[in-house]
């Protein structure tokens, strides 16, 4: 196994360790996380925790891509596993975050539905021989989704201190670029999902 394999398994379980950090019910266990008070805003230190490791975890989706484009390392496991990582730990992180309120659950249901219109149309492209470039859009999208979602676990920090919602606008605009990249998608691939039927002339 290469090294961006091995990177990717590694985000895997970092991936895992977020998502049960995240659903294991710690007061029924009788523990409770320690809190901190910064300025007005009270700061649990599970989300810390959990904050750092998804920042980690991002930062090794752009490190195992650049060393296995640079050195010629891709292979078909690792485009299967960084597909899987990257959706164990975003869709995972957005519906937990979802269902404990922290952020509207339109977001997770667009992200969610534009990932499932992308892959399919990557899979049916895919069948045929083609292969659509991610768009420029699409990258930024993935980018404003991962700042969101780390400001959002630190608690908006520093922002929060002066009232900016930093964090909300970068989802906010993750959001819209995946319903913008999703439909560019869509339309680059549109050719392969609805081919022309060839015609016989009559002489």
């Amino acid at each position: 196994m290469n090294l961006p394999n091995k990177i990717t398994i590694t985000r895997i379980i970092l991936s895992v360790i977020i998502l049960l950090l995240l659903l294991i019910p710690w007061s029924s266990l009788g523990f409770l996380w320690p809190e901190y008070l910064i300025g007005n805003v009270t700061v649990n230190l599970k989300y810390v925790i959990v904050g750092v490791l998804f920042l980690i975890a991002s930062l090794s989706d752009f490190l195992d891509g650049y060393i296995a484009r640079k050195y010629n390392l891709v292979t078909d496991f690792g485009k299967v596993a960084d597909a899987i990582a990257d959706k164990i730990l975003v869709n995972g992180l957005l519906i937990i975050l979802a269902y404990e309120r922290i952020i509207s659950i339109v977001i997770p249901v667009v992200i969610i539905t534009r990932d499932i219109v992308v892959d399919s149309c990557k899979m049916i492209s895919g069948n045929k021989g083609k292969v659509v470039a991610a768009s420029l859009l699409g990258k930024l999208k993935t980018i404003c989704m991962m700042c969101g979602l780390t400001l959002i676990l630190f608690y908006n920090l520093p922002f929060e201190l002066v009232s900016l919602p930093i964090a909300d606008l970068f989802l906010i605009a993750a959001t819209v670029l995946s319903v913008i990249s999703g439909c560019q998608y869509y339309y680059n691939s549109r050719e392969f999902l609805f081919p022309k039927e060839n015609k016989v002339t009559k002489k």
